[in-house]
Protein backbone atom coordinates (compact mmCIF):
# COMPACT_ATOMS: atom_id res chain seq x y z
CA UNK A 1 0.00 0.00 0.00
CA UNK A 2 1.43 3.21 -0.91
CA UNK A 3 -0.45 6.41 0.14
CA UNK A 4 0.34 9.96 1.54
CA UNK A 5 -0.57 11.46 5.03
CA UNK A 6 -1.82 14.96 5.08
CA UNK A 7 -2.15 16.46 9.03
CA UNK A 8 -0.60 18.59 11.19
CA UNK A 9 -1.50 19.15 15.09
CA UNK A 10 -0.91 16.69 17.55
CA UNK A 11 -5.19 14.70 16.72
CA UNK A 12 -2.88 14.06 13.17
CA UNK A 13 0.11 12.77 15.24
CA UNK A 14 -1.61 10.24 17.19
CA UNK A 15 -2.87 8.37 13.99
CA UNK A 16 0.49 8.67 12.11
CA UNK A 17 2.19 7.08 14.92
CA UNK A 18 -0.43 4.49 15.44
CA UNK A 19 0.11 3.78 11.75
CA UNK A 20 3.61 3.38 11.59
CA UNK A 21 3.76 1.07 14.25
CA UNK A 22 1.17 -0.99 13.03
CA UNK A 23 3.70 -1.45 9.96
CA UNK A 24 1.84 1.00 7.79
CA UNK A 25 4.23 4.22 7.32
CA UNK A 26 3.21 6.70 4.31
CA UNK A 27 5.72 7.62 1.30
CA UNK A 28 5.48 11.27 2.64
CA UNK A 29 3.75 13.32 5.11
CA UNK A 30 2.29 17.05 4.13
CA UNK A 31 1.69 19.17 7.02
CA UNK A 32 1.67 22.94 7.63
CA UNK A 33 4.96 25.07 7.74
CA UNK A 34 6.63 25.76 10.37
CA UNK A 35 5.18 29.29 12.69
CA UNK A 36 5.53 31.07 15.04
CA UNK A 37 4.57 30.21 18.59
CA UNK A 38 4.06 31.89 22.02
CA UNK A 39 4.80 35.14 23.01
CA UNK A 40 8.25 35.30 21.82
CA UNK A 41 6.94 34.17 18.27
CA UNK A 42 9.38 30.94 18.72
CA UNK A 43 9.37 28.83 15.11
CA UNK A 44 8.34 25.91 15.34
CA UNK A 45 7.48 22.66 13.82
CA UNK A 46 4.07 21.10 13.56
CA UNK A 47 4.03 17.93 15.47
CA UNK A 48 3.74 15.82 12.45
CA UNK A 49 7.01 16.94 11.39
CA UNK A 50 8.43 15.55 14.41
CA UNK A 51 7.01 12.41 13.91
CA UNK A 52 8.11 11.99 10.51
CA UNK A 53 11.80 13.46 11.00
CA UNK A 54 11.73 10.23 14.03
CA UNK A 55 10.85 7.56 11.54
CA UNK A 56 12.71 8.93 8.27
CA UNK A 57 9.47 9.96 6.27
CA UNK A 58 9.63 12.58 4.27
CA UNK A 59 8.06 15.54 4.83
CA UNK A 60 7.17 18.06 2.07
CA UNK A 61 5.59 21.52 3.74
CA UNK A 62 3.81 23.52 0.61
CA UNK A 63 2.66 26.81 1.89
CA UNK A 64 0.78 26.48 -2.44
CA UNK A 65 -1.16 23.56 -2.25
CA UNK A 66 -1.32 23.19 -6.39
CA UNK A 67 2.51 22.76 -6.08
CA UNK A 68 2.17 19.63 -4.78
CA UNK A 69 0.89 18.26 -7.57
CA UNK A 70 3.96 18.41 -9.64
CA UNK A 71 6.06 16.43 -7.10
CA UNK A 72 3.43 13.64 -6.37
CA UNK A 73 1.61 13.11 -9.52
CA UNK A 74 3.40 10.11 -11.22
CA UNK A 75 4.33 8.21 -8.24
CA UNK A 76 1.15 6.11 -8.40
CA UNK A 77 -0.73 6.16 -4.93
CA UNK A 78 -3.34 3.70 -3.96
CA UNK A 79 -4.55 6.54 -1.88
CA UNK A 80 -4.26 9.80 0.85
CA UNK A 81 -5.21 9.96 3.83
CA UNK A 82 -5.89 13.53 5.51
CA UNK A 83 -6.49 14.00 9.17
CA UNK A 84 -6.84 17.22 10.50
CA UNK A 85 -4.78 18.88 7.75
CA UNK A 86 -7.08 22.16 8.07
CA UNK A 87 -6.64 23.18 3.71
CA UNK A 88 -8.88 23.18 1.03
CA UNK A 89 -7.00 20.70 -1.12
CA UNK A 90 -7.53 21.53 -4.61
CA UNK A 91 -9.53 18.95 -6.84
CA UNK A 92 -6.75 18.26 -8.93
CA UNK A 93 -4.88 16.77 -5.97
CA UNK A 94 -7.41 14.82 -4.63
CA UNK A 95 -7.68 13.00 -7.99
CA UNK A 96 -4.45 11.43 -7.55
CA UNK A 97 -4.92 8.20 -5.69
CA UNK A 98 -6.71 5.39 -7.78
CA UNK A 99 -8.79 4.62 -4.53
CA UNK A 100 -9.27 8.46 -3.38
CA UNK A 101 -8.70 10.25 -0.55
CA UNK A 102 -10.01 8.81 3.32
CA UNK A 103 -11.06 11.95 5.52
CA UNK A 104 -10.63 10.99 9.31
CA UNK A 105 -13.53 12.86 11.00
CA UNK A 106 -13.70 13.10 14.92
CA UNK A 107 -17.51 12.72 14.93
CA UNK A 108 -20.61 9.94 13.73
CA UNK A 109 -20.94 11.57 10.54
CA UNK A 110 -23.37 13.44 8.80
CA UNK A 111 -23.72 14.57 12.39
CA UNK A 112 -21.22 17.29 12.90
CA UNK A 113 -19.48 18.20 9.86
CA UNK A 114 -17.59 20.83 9.83
CA UNK A 115 -14.28 22.42 11.33
CA UNK A 116 -15.24 22.05 15.09
CA UNK A 117 -16.90 18.58 15.86
CA UNK A 118 -15.12 17.89 19.17
CA UNK A 119 -15.92 21.04 20.59
CA UNK A 120 -19.47 21.14 20.02
CA UNK A 121 -20.00 17.84 21.36
CA UNK A 122 -18.94 18.92 24.58
CA UNK A 123 -20.90 22.10 24.02
CA UNK A 124 -24.10 20.64 23.40
CA UNK A 125 -23.58 17.97 26.48
CA UNK A 126 -23.63 14.83 24.10
CA UNK A 127 -23.52 11.59 26.06
CA UNK A 128 -22.31 9.70 22.50
CA UNK A 129 -19.40 11.22 19.69
CA UNK A 130 -17.17 8.97 17.57
CA UNK A 131 -14.86 8.89 14.60
CA UNK A 132 -15.74 8.21 10.76
CA UNK A 133 -13.68 7.30 8.08
CA UNK A 134 -15.34 8.37 4.52
CA UNK A 135 -14.26 9.03 1.11
CA UNK A 136 -13.26 12.88 0.69
CA UNK A 137 -15.07 14.91 -2.29
CA UNK A 138 -15.56 18.18 -2.82
CA UNK A 139 -18.02 19.34 -0.06
CA UNK A 140 -16.85 19.27 2.99
CA UNK A 141 -17.29 15.96 5.14
CA UNK A 142 -19.62 14.93 2.81
CA UNK A 143 -18.29 11.56 0.88
CA UNK A 144 -19.32 7.79 0.99
CA UNK A 145 -18.63 6.37 4.84
CA UNK A 146 -16.55 3.04 5.25
CA UNK A 147 -15.98 3.14 9.01
CA UNK A 148 -17.45 4.30 11.75
CA UNK A 149 -16.67 3.95 15.34
CA UNK A 150 -18.54 4.92 18.37
CA UNK A 151 -17.23 6.89 21.76
CA UNK A 152 -19.20 7.01 25.14
CA UNK A 153 -16.65 7.08 27.59
CA UNK A 154 -17.04 9.95 30.70
CA UNK A 155 -17.95 11.97 27.92
CA UNK A 156 -19.59 14.58 30.04
CA UNK A 157 -16.63 14.79 31.92
CA UNK A 158 -13.69 15.36 29.55
CA UNK A 159 -12.50 18.72 28.13
CA UNK A 160 -11.23 19.46 24.25
CA UNK A 161 -7.46 17.86 25.01
CA UNK A 162 -8.90 14.49 26.24
CA UNK A 163 -11.46 14.14 24.20
CA UNK A 164 -9.47 14.31 21.11
CA UNK A 165 -6.49 12.28 22.12
CA UNK A 166 -9.99 9.98 22.61
CA UNK A 167 -10.82 10.39 18.98
CA UNK A 168 -7.84 9.91 17.32
CA UNK A 169 -6.81 7.18 19.06
CA UNK A 170 -9.78 5.61 18.20
CA UNK A 171 -10.11 6.62 14.28
CA UNK A 172 -5.83 5.49 14.37
CA UNK A 173 -7.32 1.93 15.42
CA UNK A 174 -9.87 1.93 12.52
CA UNK A 175 -7.65 2.61 10.14
CA UNK A 176 -5.37 0.35 11.21
CA UNK A 177 -8.14 -2.43 11.23
CA UNK A 178 -9.92 -1.76 7.71
CA UNK A 179 -7.35 0.25 5.53
CA UNK A 180 -5.95 -2.78 4.09
CA UNK A 181 -8.99 -3.99 3.65
CA UNK A 182 -10.47 -1.34 2.11
CA UNK A 183 -7.61 -1.07 -0.33
CA UNK A 184 -7.99 -4.94 -1.09
CA UNK A 185 -12.22 -3.60 -2.20
CA UNK A 186 -13.40 -5.51 0.46
CA UNK A 187 -15.18 -2.42 1.97
CA UNK A 188 -17.93 -0.57 0.21
CA UNK A 189 -18.03 2.75 1.47
CA UNK A 190 -22.16 4.18 1.56
CA UNK A 191 -23.00 7.44 1.26
CA UNK A 192 -24.42 9.37 3.77
CA UNK A 193 -27.92 10.47 4.91
CA UNK A 194 -28.12 14.09 3.80
CA UNK A 195 -31.72 14.12 6.11
CA UNK A 196 -29.54 13.74 9.40
CA UNK A 197 -26.38 16.17 8.44
CA UNK A 198 -25.41 18.79 11.04
CA UNK A 199 -22.78 21.40 10.60
CA UNK A 200 -20.23 23.03 13.15
CA UNK A 201 -18.48 26.72 12.73
CA UNK A 202 -15.33 27.95 13.48
CA UNK A 203 -15.65 29.28 17.03
CA UNK A 204 -13.82 32.82 18.13
CA UNK A 205 -12.95 34.98 20.63
CA UNK A 206 -15.99 36.23 21.72
CA UNK A 207 -17.82 32.86 21.77
CA UNK A 208 -15.81 32.11 24.80
CA UNK A 209 -17.46 34.60 27.11
CA UNK A 210 -19.82 33.87 29.68
CA UNK A 211 -21.25 35.67 32.15
CA UNK A 212 -20.81 34.14 36.03
CA UNK A 213 -24.36 35.74 36.93
CA UNK A 214 -26.78 35.21 34.48
CA UNK A 215 -25.57 32.09 32.73
CA UNK A 216 -26.51 28.77 33.73
CA UNK A 217 -23.69 26.80 35.71
CA UNK A 218 -24.30 23.89 33.12
CA UNK A 219 -23.65 25.93 30.53
CA UNK A 220 -20.54 27.83 31.70
CA UNK A 221 -18.89 24.40 32.66
CA UNK A 222 -19.52 22.93 28.98
CA UNK A 223 -17.45 25.83 27.45
CA UNK A 224 -14.60 26.15 30.06
CA UNK A 225 -14.28 22.26 28.64
CA UNK A 226 -14.98 22.61 24.97
CA UNK A 227 -13.15 25.89 24.44
CA UNK A 228 -9.75 25.86 26.31
CA UNK A 229 -6.98 26.47 25.11
CA UNK A 230 -8.73 27.76 22.05
CA UNK A 231 -10.47 30.30 21.83
CA UNK A 232 -10.30 30.37 25.46
CA UNK A 233 -13.32 30.68 28.11
CA UNK A 234 -13.29 34.09 29.78
CA UNK A 235 -15.61 37.13 31.79
CA UNK A 236 -14.99 40.31 33.04
CA UNK A 237 -14.08 40.79 36.79
CA UNK A 238 -13.55 44.41 38.04
CA UNK A 239 -13.51 45.55 34.22
CA UNK A 240 -10.45 43.36 33.95
CA UNK A 241 -10.49 39.95 31.71
CA UNK A 242 -10.37 36.94 33.56
CA UNK A 243 -9.66 33.47 31.61
CA UNK A 244 -11.45 30.46 33.34
CA UNK A 245 -9.01 27.56 32.80
CA UNK A 246 -10.80 24.85 35.02
CA UNK A 247 -14.12 24.47 36.72
CA UNK A 248 -16.76 22.20 38.17
CA UNK A 249 -20.04 21.92 39.23
CA UNK A 250 -20.73 21.03 42.67
CA UNK A 251 -23.59 18.62 43.75
CA UNK A 252 -25.85 21.47 44.14
CA UNK A 253 -25.17 22.42 40.69
CA UNK A 254 -23.32 25.99 41.42
CA UNK A 255 -19.68 26.30 39.45
CA UNK A 256 -16.51 26.15 41.54
CA UNK A 257 -14.37 28.13 39.88
CA UNK A 258 -10.31 26.05 39.90
CA UNK A 259 -7.82 27.50 37.77
CA UNK A 260 -8.05 31.19 36.65
CA UNK A 261 -5.39 33.44 34.71
CA UNK A 262 -5.67 37.26 34.62
CA UNK A 263 -4.81 39.37 31.64
CA UNK A 264 -0.81 40.10 31.50
CA UNK A 265 -0.56 37.43 34.67
CA UNK A 266 0.50 33.94 34.94
CA UNK A 267 -2.90 31.18 35.75
CA UNK A 268 -3.71 30.58 39.54
CA UNK A 269 -4.88 27.85 41.54
CA UNK A 270 -8.24 28.13 43.46
CA UNK A 271 -8.48 26.49 46.74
Amino acid sequence: MKYIFFGTPDFAAIILEKLVKAGLPPSFVVCNPDKPVGRKHIITPPSTKLLAIKYNIPILQPEVLSNLKFKIQNLKFDVFIIAAYAKIIPKEILEIPRLGVIGVHPSLLPKYRGSSPIQSVILNGDSETGVSLFLVDKKADHGPIFAQRALNYELRIMNYGELSQKLAELGADLLVETLPKFVKGEIIPLPQDETKATYTKKFITEDGYVDLQKDEPAVIERKIRALNPEPGTWTLQNRKRMKILEAELTPENKLKLKKIQFEGKKPQIIS
